[in-house]
């Protein structure tokens, strides 16, 4: 582990001064570059920020519906199994809401501010 600055305070950084300082003096296709970039930085600052707390949300609910212990892949892959194979489905008792939440989880890192999102947050 490195001292601070943290990779989210050094990618938040950059994506500032590209939006702050460097994209008011671009113009056209490069200022679309420019655009492309800065979303990424963000995209990573929120994956950072927040894809630890999500992942290990999203693995807490798979054992308690599952029953099992093991990586977030390997119970993801097992719930994905019960559901093609007809042992669970949205009626089973915590599918829907696990992966309404998980949905909401990667929205919040992906499209934070896509309109429904938004919507659902405002309405909990």
């Amino acid at each position: 582990m490195q001292d601070e600055p943290t990779p989210i305070e050094l990618t938040k950084a950059v994506a500032d001064f590209l939006r702050d300082d460097i994209a008011p003096l671009i113009a056209g296709h490069h200022a679309f570059k420019l655009r492309v970039a800065i979303n990424m930085l963000d995209l990573v600052t929120r994956q950072l920020t927040l894809e630890q707390g999500s992942a290990a949300s999203e693995a807490a609910r798979l054992v308690h519906l599952l029953g099992q212990e093991g990586p977030l892949l390997e119970l993801n892959r097992a719930l994905a199994g019960r559901i093609a194979n007809g042992e669970v489905d949205l009626q089973t008792l915590g599918v829907a809401e696990h992966l309404w939440q998980t949905t909401l989880d990667k929205l919040a890192v992906d499209q934070p501010n896509y309109a429904s999102y938004r919507r659902e947050l405002e309405a909990k």
